[in-house]
């Protein structure tokens, strides 16, 4: 594969696009880096809002192709894989799914890293922003080594002839409990592999600068550089049609017209915290979507809590939703564009509820049975006992002090098994101490949104002053507003902190 063949080819995937001098620039390095005969090197292509990154990452993805050149789309989550995949036009795979396979039948959450068997492939990663490195014990679930990123690089440079190029935003937030977004460093991907390849996209196109959302954003985005801001940023909307503020009385009203333009999935509200999220759940199913039961046909859901259980029992015919049912058999799991088959379901997994019944107390909790259905993997059906009392708390999901009662009473009912290890096999086999946790997904928070794009946002920051301002906040109203595709809503949004020409 020769440079000026490449460079060809991506200009004719980038069509009525001329690209601009950094993104010239950006395929030469890629040229460099596809042309590197050294068995570790690697890429990284930085961008952020309306530079173009999406736009040329997707040509060079169509470049290759058309070159032949085998490659491997991965992305942080399902919605991101999914997005990849449409910029792309090929499938998209999420990273969990590809590179760690289920270490022992007998353990559902205990997962080794994968063996690579591909050869010559470049995998490229959109989204790396979101890839962690720090290991967090969560208790619930063993991924390798617990570090993703280590993990990605010892899979993909496992493979004979294999390399990784990694696009993301730097300025987007960066995993829950590190400062920065270590596989967007150069200095970071020097541990693993002798030469990386560099490309920054930082000019705004011009016809971004006509969208308030993208001109706001990278007025946001420069503050992160400037360590003198001191006061919140001021929001232009004079001259935007597609960003303004909703004040609180007005919000019901513009919520239903959001479901009905961009419909439920292409609507969401951002917040700054879980309890947040809640009264806002609440308050859109009472009020906008009028629904009275604890849990409804249509229901936007998300999986808060890795779960392993339900996807093996659909693959092996055993799921105890189906057994004692009346539901007709759900599709299985399959591959198509922009997923892959499901090994478990992942936290902030997406689901819309198809089907309720059963619902009924047990060991001190409430449950049900749903049939859902996973709009980021084509859809795939799978019946599960789901979780009533995470739907509503202000927690991330089941306390410790929860989970551990909920243990104990499971346990309490095999008490009869003299031998503990068989106690232990019925309990991770229990469908009620493995349900589905789940919470409303109308409204999230930002790192939960983190990855995703919808239609129309709505952009709640709560209560903010100037003395609270910091780094933090920088990156997640800028991740917040680079969520939006077409319309973004502030809730509520103070005076001070917007800028009319009618009142200058």
């Amino acid at each position: 594969m020769i440079t000026d063949e490449l460079r060809f080819q991506i200009h004719q995937a980038l069509s009525h696009f001329a690209p601009t001098a950094e993104q010239e620039a950006a395929i030469g390095v890629f040229g460099q880096f596809i042309t590197d005969r050294s068995d570790h090197a690697a890429m990284v292509l930085r961008g952020s809002a309306g530079t173009g990154k999406t736009t040329l990452a997707g040509a060079m993805v169509k470049a290759l192709s058309a070159l032949g050149q085998k490659l491997v789309l991965l992305a942080p989550t399902g919605r991101a894989a999914k997005v990849f995949a449409l910029n792309a036009g090929q499938a998209a795979f999420t990273i969990h799914r590809r590179i760690y396979r289920q270490r022992v039948a007998g353990d559902l959450s205990a997962f080794n890293l994968n063996i690579n068997r591909h050869r010559d492939t470049l995998f490229i990663v959109d989204e790396a922003s979101m890839i962690s490195n720090q290991a967090i014990a969560t208790g619930d679930s063993t991924f390798g080594s617990g570090r993703l990123l280590d993990d990605l690089m010892a899979y993909v440079y496992s493979g004979t002839g294999c390399r990784l190029m990694l696009i993301g935003d730097a300025a987007q937030l960066p995993p829950v409990g590190e400062s920065v977004s270590e596989a967007l460093e150069a200095r970071v991907l020097h541990r693993y592999v002798e030469h990386v390849y560099e490309a920054d996209l930082r000019q705004v196109l011009r016809q971004a600068q006509l969208s308030g959302i993208l001109w706001n954003a990278t007025m946001i985005r420069q503050l992160i550089t400037h360590d003198q801001a001191t006061a919140l940023p001021r929001i232009h909307l004079a001259g935007f049609a597609d960003i303004c503020v909703v004040p609180g009385d007005e919000l019901i009203e513009q919520l239903a017209s959001s479901y009905a333009h961009a419909g439920i999935d292409g609507t969401i509200v951002i917040t700054r915290s879980n309890k947040r999220a809640n009264v806002y759940n609440r308050g859109i199913r009472a009020t906008v979507l009028d629904r009275e039961d604890e849990l409804c046909r249509g229901d936007q859901l998300m999986v808060v809590k890795n779960n392993y259980f339900w996807t093996a029992q659909q693959a092996a015919g055993e799921s105890p939703a189906v057994s004692v049912g009346g539901f007709p058999p759900p599709k299985s799991p399959h591959p198509a564009t922009g997923s892959d088959t499901n090994s478990f379901l992942a936290n902030g997994d997406r689901a819309v509820v198809q089907r309720v019944r059963n619902i009924h107390e047990l060991y001190g909790f409430r449950f049900a049975t749903a049939r859902l259905t996973f709009p980021d993997y084509d859809d795939m059906e799978l019946e599960a006992t789901v979780m009533l009392d995470t739907l509503t708390t202000e927690a991330p999901a089941l306390t410790r002090e929860q989970q551990q009662q909920l243990y104990e009473a499971v346990m309490a009912d095999y008490a009869d098994v003299p031998q503990k290890g068989e106690r232990l096999r019925l309990l991770r086999h229990d469908s009620h101490y493995n349900a589905l946790q789940v919470k409303f997904a109308y409204a999230v928070t930002c790192h939960k949104a983190q990855g995703g794009q919808w239609e129309h946002v709505y952009l709640d920051q709560g209560y903010m002053t100037d003395d609270m301002l910091t780094p933090d906040y920088i990156h997640w109203l800028y991740t917040a507003f680079t969520r939006a595709t077409e319309k973004l809503f502030l809730v509520n949004w103070p005076r001070t902190q917007t800028e009319n020409s009618r009142e200058q």
